[in-house]
């Protein structure tokens, strides 16, 4: 990776080539999204994929806005093709996830195109998901979800707990089991990503200045 002094242009830059490449990105991270596996201590319906990592990838590339692009494409790609079981929550929520971790990523990254920044920028988006998504399930995504399936918040909770002695309420459901998850998950499409960027960058052929 090598330094410069252009993160304006490097925000700004969107072309057609562009497009492509995220939104290629995007749709192989709607396929990610079917390889998903349960974790030992979440809720059931708290799956592990590694679908940020064409995201994340595509905004370290292209900017912030290309990697909220490619985030789009694959929630709604996966939604056209897959449908939904949570009355498009789980949706919002995994689009929301990735919007946290993509976008700080790639804004600390195109301060200063470094090796060493792109480790941090990746630990920064970790870090900005992890704590992010919890407030928004806290608030938002897992009330929502019970009304909208008709589910007491005791029954949720209850899933939690029945895989997690720690949780006993909505809170240590967030502290106990999403937020490690979370740092988890992200943090494994973080050491992922730094290991591929280059080489990517490489096959693609990608133009502009090199990291």
């Amino acid at each position: 990776m090598k330094d410069d002094n252009m993160p304006l242009a490097y925000c700004r830059r969107f072309s057609l080539h562009s497009l492509v490449l995220t939104g290629m990105l995007g749709a192989i991270g709607a396929l990610l999204m079917v390889l998903e596996f349960p974790a030992p201590f979440v809720p059931p319906f708290v799956k592990f994929d590694l679908s940020e990592l064409p995201v994340v990838l595509g905004g370290c590339m292209v900017g912030p806005g290309a990697g909220a692009f490619a985030a789009a494409v694959k929630v709604t790609l996966n939604f056209l093709f897959n449908g939904t079981t949570t009355m498009g929550v789980g949706e919002l929520a995994n689009l929301w996830g990735s919007l946290c971790y993509v976008v700080p990523a790639a804004l600390f990254y195109g301060r200063r195109r470094t090796k060493r920044a792109a480790a941090q920028a990746l630990l920064w988006g970790t870090l900005c998901a992890s704590s992010l998504i919890v407030l928004g399930n806290f608030f938002v995504f897992f009330p929502a979800y019970a009304r909208l399936l008709g589910l007491k918040m005791e029954t949720v909770i209850g899933m939690g707990h029945a895989v997690n002695a720690a949780v006993t309420d909505l809170y240590t459901l967030m502290v106990y089991a999403l937020l490690p998850f979370n740092l988890f998950k992200y943090g494994v499409t973080s050491l992922l990503a730094f290991v591929m960027y280059k080489r990517l960058r490489r096959f693609l052929r990608f133009s502009g200045e090199e990291r």
